[in-house]
């Protein structure tokens, strides 16, 4: 880890999709706590005036995100933001590749024009969390390819998690696959803290799970009943054209002080 000198943010908003928002790590009071709340918890550790908002949104893709998230973002004056957003163009069946792009290339540059450090993310592999879904990595790569692109073009930060086999342990995701688990947004939130070189960071987000290891006969099993508990129902949702982000507001819209949990609590 870099030990020279940490910047120090006191305006965080984070925008993004159902990761950025915590779906899959319940926060015990009916509602979710998530990466982003577990990272802002870290960076006011050491900054107790740190305000962060949350503007994310579950199901939203980069056009949502852009059209919906991207002003009320920058009104905030932020000096930090995290922008995690395209996975959910990519696992539809039909990708606009073109406009995809043209909508992270204008929330990266509306968001580094304000001066502001903008972090962003690679992806994993899906197919190595979900078999069935193998076909779509291709398009991952693709998206990966595409923001580190974007990263050198607009000077972002870049937490790259494709070549991390520890993000595609089951482990690591909620029993639907598509999101996190409380295992995994501690990940993600302690990768940002890393690439931050936050006091007390460190790489080890990086290292191994223990294996998991199953029979064939278990693994297909497993498959055929994530199929029909989770890929149908959703794939059902999107054909009815609903979404699981339809009458959902932003959890925090304003920059707000942030509670920092007690050490023991950082895996709850």
């Amino acid at each position: 880890m870099d030990t020279g000198s940490v910047p120090s943010y006191l305006r965080y908003v984070a925008i993004g999709d159902s990761q950025t928002e915590g779906i899959g790590d319940p926060d015990g009071d009916g509602g979710h706590r998530g990466w982003a709340d577990r990272f802002a918890a870290l960076l006011g550790a050491g900054t107790p005036a740190l305000r962060y908002a949350n503007l994310a949104i579950r199901g939203r893709r980069a056009a949502q995100i852009r059209a919906e998230q991207l002003a009320p973002a920058v009104a905030l004056r932020p000096d930090l933001v995290t922008v995690m957003a395209g996975m959910n163009d990519i696992i539809r069946p039909r990708l606009d590749r073109a406009a995809l792009l043209a909508d992270l290339h204008a929330m990266f540059e509306a968001l580094t024009a304000t001066g502001a450090r903008v972090i962003t993310f690679t992806y994993p592999d899906i197919g190595g969390i979900a078999p069935f879904v193998r076909p779509l990595s291709p398009r991952v790569r693709e998206l990966n390819a595409e923001m580190r692109r974007l990263a050198d073009r607009y000077g972002l930060t870049l937490v790259d998690f494709e070549p991390v086999a520890a993000t595609t342990h089951p482990l690591v995701w909620s029993a639907d696959r598509l999101h996190l688990s409380p295992l995994g947004h501690d990940l993600v939130a302690r990768a940002v803290a890393d690439i931050l070189t936050l006091p007390g960071a460190d790489a080890s987000w990086r290292d191994p799970l223990p294996p998991v290891r199953h029979s064939v006969a278990e693994i297909v099993a497993t498959e055929f009943s994530w199929t029909a508990r989770h890929m149908l129902p959703w794939v059902a949702r999107r054909v009815r054209g609903r979404s699981s982000g339809t009458g959902i507001q932003p959890k925090r819209p304003e920059l707000l002080p942030v509670l920092v949990r007690r050490p023991d609590d950082a895996n709850a």
